[in-house]
């Protein structure tokens, strides 16, 4: 199990069907060692390549003791994680869960172009897609690209309200009891398309003004949230925004053409819920999921949870785990 630290994996009874659960942090997160801290432009970004992650998973499997991985199960970048081990290791990894982000296959490579009309067949020019965002009558910037910029770790390891405020409304902000809009639900909100102009933390902060985080303190209390905010204090962001940097950079993902057109072939299932907006980031990837996972079983919707269902809803979420293992 592995995901973007957030808290614990509550109440994961598969220890009652026979077998071992192993929760790990991934590269740059939380207490992992032997990643490049050197400074964001000396930073060899190399070693956070998704191919890099599935080698780190690899790796791990093996130190413990086994050949076989019954599922894998991954939660918002986690999920992208469990699903390039799946892809790239399906003799390893025999099961698959993805949770709050949705599969995104590798791209495909041109086809059948050797005799063909070159400019026929030439790429649609890229929608700069940044430059409109701009251009809105309230200016905005999509998140993942500000996380990719040098500002970014300083703005989130130093929020002027604090490191603790900013990260209960971070929590708070992605809840299913956040109050949604009409206004709201008709664009993705400002965590995810950030005003143009603001950080990270200057965003929640004017998202939370009006916000009550007892929701938020029924399953983060501060007790736990203090052990965050003191890890984080202790590492800082950068090695977690570096995938931001992967992710954003098409050179930077060449890798992963060695997957292009390939399936993820293992049983697989897909849990968040309908007012996550994770599910819709990337247009099309949730609704391609019977094409792009050869044995896909379903896509189960949590009621009443957000963004961290394992946390809002850890009882619903461990019924789907065990549904889907008890039918391998």
């Amino acid at each position: 199990m592995c995901g973007r630290p957030t808290g614990p994996w509550f109440a994961v009874p598969a220890d009652a069907l026979g077998y071992y659960v192993v929760a790990f942090d991934q590269r740059g997160y939380g207490r992992t060692t032997g990643w490049d801290t050197s400074s964001f432009i000396n930073t060899n970004l190399a070693q956070f390549a998704l191919t890099n992650l599935v080698r780190d998973v690899v790796t791990l499997v093996y130190a413990l003791g086994y050949r076989k991985v019954k599922c894998i199960v991954g939660h918002d970048f986690g999920a992208v994680t469990a699903s390039m081990c799946a892809l790239m290791r399906p003799d390893l990894f025999n099961s698959l869960v993805m949770m709050s982000h949705p599969f995104n296959a590798p791209d495909l490579l041109p086809f059948d172009i050797a005799h063909a009309d070159t400019e026929a067949h030439a790429p649609t020019p890229p929608l700069h897609v940044h430059a409109e965002l701009a251009k809105l009558d309230t200016p905005r910037k999509h998140y993942k690209w500000y996380n990719s910029t040098s500002a970014a770790a300083r703005d989130w390891a130093n929020p002027a309200q604090g490191l603790h405020v900013f990260l209960r409304g971070y929590l708070h902000l992605k809840l299913a009891d956040w109050n949604w809009t009409a206004q709201e639900l008709a664009k993705l909100p400002y965590y995810y398309i950030m005003p143009l102009h603001k950080s990270m933390p200057e965003t929640i902060a004017d998202m939370m003004s009006d916000q009550n985080i007892a929701a938020t303190e029924a399953w983060m209390s501060d007790q736990d949230l203090a052990f965050y905010v003191q890890e984080w204090s202790r590492t800082g962001f950068q090695g977690g925004l570096n995938y931001y940097r992967i992710m954003t950079d098409p050179v930077r993902m060449t890798d992963l053409q060695l997957f292009a057109g390939k399936k993820i072939e293992c049983p697989s299932i897909f849990v968040s819920d309908a007012k996550d907006w994770g599910n819709y980031q990337q247009p099309g990837a949730m609704e391609a999921h019977p094409e792009s996972c050869s044995d896909f079983r379903r896509a189960r919707f949590i009621q009443d949870a957000g963004h961290w269902p394992q946390q809002e809803q850890p009882r619903k979420v461990v019924d789907e785990l065990v549904a889907f293992l008890s039918n391998l």
